[in-house]
């Protein structure tokens, strides 16, 4: 009698150390809503067994959130009021304070002193290393909490919404999923049962980012994705270009 038993595949870990053992996870399939293991997958160690550094994360998803933000705040100056520049009264001889314009700050609808003067951009770039291990960190810890799947493939049966939420019921995956695949073009049925579904986001390799992963409870990953991914990472964890380059500010 043939085997039932999930088939395990062994991948070629590029930089792998003698050292170091792969770690592993089960290969699913979005084929049946039942949670049908199909295989085991080696994953490299340096991308999800990384020691974990919520530092990295914190500044990773501060600069998500800083860079695209733009204050549109702004306050006319004295110089920009509308009105007649003069003084409210002679200098001298009054007994009163020494006033040369009813437009400046001090005075009821007068200018405004060292206001926002917007639009202000608050964009930076976070440090290269700094976004590298930030990938590594928040793979790393959505695979120890269980948060990580594998699949084979993101084609499912029918275009309805209702099958797919059965599957993300049945598999306790939560109110919101993030499916990454190797490429931007993905198959007609998921894409149309998850426009349905509020929390479903679907993106590709290139825009996996660590603020997106927080975001969902899951994040599930093709085994292209995932090849892409850590062929990717592991590019610039060792090419000496990057390692080597006076340029790039390195995790401390």
């Amino acid at each position: 009698m043939a085997s039932t038993l999930p088939l395990i595949t062994s991948r070629n870990l590029w930089k792998l150390s003698p050292l170091q053992k792969p770690v592993q996870s089960w290969v699913e399939t979005l084929a049946q809503v039942e949670d049908k293991k199909v295989g085991l997958v080696d994953l490299h160690p340096k991308i999800f067994a990384v020691s974990p550094r919520l530092d990295i994360l914190a500044k990773n998803v501060y600069w998500q959130h800083q860079y695209k933000k733009i204050d549109y705040r702004w306050v006319p100056t004295r110089a920009e009021m509308p009105g007649r520049n003069k003084k409210p009264w002679q200098q001298k001889g009054l007994g009163k304070a020494r006033h040369g314009s009813r437009l400046s700050p001090q005075w009821m609808h007068g200018g405004v002193a060292h206001g926002p003067r917007g639009p202000k951009s608050y964009f930076f770039m976070e440090g290269f290393y700094q976004r590298i291990a930030g990938l590594t960190t928040a793979l790393t810890v959505k695979f120890h909490q269980n948060d990580l799947h594998i699949v084979d493939s993101l084609d499912i049966p029918t275009e309805n919404f209702q099958y797919m939420e059965q599957l993300i019921n049945e598999r306790f995956w939560g109110p919101s999923v993030l499916f990454v695949d190797d490429t931007d073009m993905m198959p007609f049925n998921i894409t149309a049962a998850c426009s349905k579904i509020k929390g479903l986001t679907l993106m590709p390799t290139y825009g996996l980012n660590v603020y997106s992963m927080l975001k969902h409870n899951t994040l599930v990953l093709t085994t292209k994705s995932l090849d892409k991914l850590e062929e990717n990472l592991l590019y610039y964890l060792h090419h000496s270009q990057f390692r080597n380059s006076p340029f790039i500010k390195k995790v401390a």
